[in-house]
């Protein structure tokens, strides 16, 4: 099946300035005197309206979606941007219910100059009726690996199912050249709930991606109680 969903959804605006928040050099100019420092900060997007579910919570460094059933412990140290990186557009304040940011994290606070890559974790979530057709989570690696790629990256390899805490996720890993450095972005995905639930890690090598990745898990479900007298 030949998938090309549009390209007008949300999270695909928080994806690419995430994508470049991290690649951004170190010799950027402060902003002048008076001069807003708006456009050299992350917050571009206001709050938008609540979702439709619970959006998860950090707590004691982990970040818990009970919605979606899954966990990620924040690397100690790291920033957490997921409120002022929101989607603040005319179609989310519509329905916000089909595109939500659920978790930005990083290395170092992204308007931080710097020449390393910051190495980051982002989590979205995005209505399934978005994308007339798809029907598996390998169908959103249509539109992920041509808007990757269009952004200079290279796919290193088909998208291919892994096993996370007992739930099958579609797993795709990019990586681009820049300058002295390689970054190294990889993609996880899950339909659960009618929600395309994506989660993004960019690392400065694949060790440290798949060391990020270790930190995502999915609740077990508790056996059931026996009956009394069993």
């Amino acid at each position: 099946m030949n998938f090309r969903p549009r390209l007008r959804n949300g999270f695909f605006l928080c994806f690419f300035l995430v994508l470049l928040t991290c690649l951004l050099p170190a010799q950027q100019a402060p902003p002048a005197a008076g001069e807003s420092s708006s456009r050299h900060h992350p917050k571009l997007l206001k709050q938008p309206a609540a979702p439709a579910f619970d959006p998860g919570s950090i707590s004691d460094g982990v970040y818990a979606n009970p919605y979606f059933g899954f966990t990620y412990k924040l690397p100690f140290g790291w920033v957490d941007r997921s409120n002022a990186m929101q989607d603040d557009s005319p179609e989310a304040a519509k329905d916000p219910a089909k595109s939500v940011l659920l978790l930005a994290v990083f290395e170092q606070p992204p308007e931080a100059p710097r020449e390393a890559i910051n190495s980051g974790v982002v989590v979205a979530a995005e209505s399934v009726s978005a994308y007339p057709g798809l029907k598996t989570a390998a169908d959103y690696f249509g539109i992920l690996a041509q808007l990757t790629t269009d952004k200079g990256f290279k796919q290193a390899n088909d998208p291919a199912e892994v096993a996370v805490g007992g739930k099958t996720l579609i797993r795709g890993d990019f990586s681009k050249e820049t300058g002295k450095a390689t970054v190294h972005q990889t993609a996880l995905v899950l339909l659960v709930k009618s929600y395309v639930v994506s989660f993004t890690v960019i690392g400065a090598s694949e060790d440290e991606v798949n060391s990020l990745l270790e930190n995502l898990s999915f609740a077990a479900k508790k056996p059931a109680r026996p009956a009394p007298g069993r």
